[in-house]
């Protein structure tokens, strides 16, 4: 069997190619690479990488993720986040291939106290979110077989993350300021590509009636300077002579973005849980991990 990934180089990315390594031959193309081309943003040669490759599995871990950024770029994150994803899905069609997709809490408003439900209704703050939610709504329009995971507050050992640079300026700076009034669940790459592929091989072998949009993230909550203070913690553990920052906790309004950050981030992972039999961890065991791989290297 063959599976086709993109972004393999991105954090959820670099940890499928191993946890998809299981099920099949993982084909995972570069970006500009002339024969198979892993770009989302060249739409006809990603058609044609779809059309070569011919894989049982589509996953798409590519995405355009730079929030503030997309708001001076709306083009450019609709046409990775929305229009590539309606392409991967029609080429899933012709195929009768599985896409697997990931999306993200920014579809919704951040209202409330309540943890979302797949079924709740969506309102997106930003163009990221909204661009994200277009590409949900194109591949459930596609008709293909899908699995689209909607997920939140991602970090791992690989890329660019919340909890590496806290580590990096928790150890520079005597003091950090930083929001307390998002509440989210820090969710690891690795967990989240593990999780995948459990999915994955359930849906192979399972029903089309498995198709659809799945809440996938650790369990617990925690805002962001919590989040900071159980790094720096962890971090202690493994470095007790390194002295790292004092938290302040503020609120969004005295950190203003381009984008506006949902307030609520909470995923209800009920769905998931139950559909796949899986287990989903508490946020704490991954960022431990991940904090002592990076301090033991």
């Amino acid at each position: 069997m063959k599976i086709l990934l993109l972004g393999k180089n991105g954090q959820v990315g670099w940890e499928l190619q191993r946890s998809l390594s299981v099920l099949g031959e993982v084909v995972a193309p570069e970006r500009g690479d002339p024969v198979l081309n892993g770009d989302l943003a060249n739409l006809e040669s990603l058609r044609a990488t779809v059309a070569q490759v011919a894989p049982q599995a589509i996953v798409n871990a590519a995405a355009y993720t730079a929030v503030d950024k997309a708001q001076s770029e709306p083009e450019l994150a609709h046409t990775i986040n929305a229009l590539a994803s309606e392409v991967l899905a029609e080429e899933a069609v012709k195929l009768d291939a599985w896409l697997v997709h990931y999306s993200t809490d920014y579809v919704f408003d951040g209202s409330g106290q309540t943890p979302w439900s797949e079924s709740d209704a969506t309102g997106p703050l930003s163009i990221y979110g909204q661009s994200k939610l277009d590409g949900e709504k194109r591949i459930s329009a596609s008709g293909a077989k899908h699995l689209v995971f909607r997920t939140s507050w991602v970090y791992g050992a690989h890329g660019n993350n919340f909890l590496k640079t806290m580590l990096r300026l928790g150890a520079e700076r005597p003091e950090l300021r930083i929001v307390a009034d998002q509440i989210g669940a820090p969710t690891g790459a690795e967990l989240l590509a593990d999780a995948t592929a459990q999915a994955l091989r359930q849906a192979l072998v399972g029903s089309p009636a498995l198709s659809g949009i799945y809440h996938l993230a650790a369990s617990g909550e925690t805002d962001w300077c919590q989040y900071a203070q159980f790094v720096f913690e962890q971090a202690r553990l493994w470095l007790p002579e390194q002295a790292f920052a004092r938290t302040q906790a503020i609120t969004s309004a005295e950190y203003p973005t381009p984008a506006a950050r949902p307030h609520n981030s909470r995923l209800n992972t009920e769905l998931f849980q139950n559909t796949f039999g899986l287990r989903l961890p508490a946020w704490q065991e991954g960022v431990a991990r991940v904090v002592q791989e990076l301090l033991k290297r």
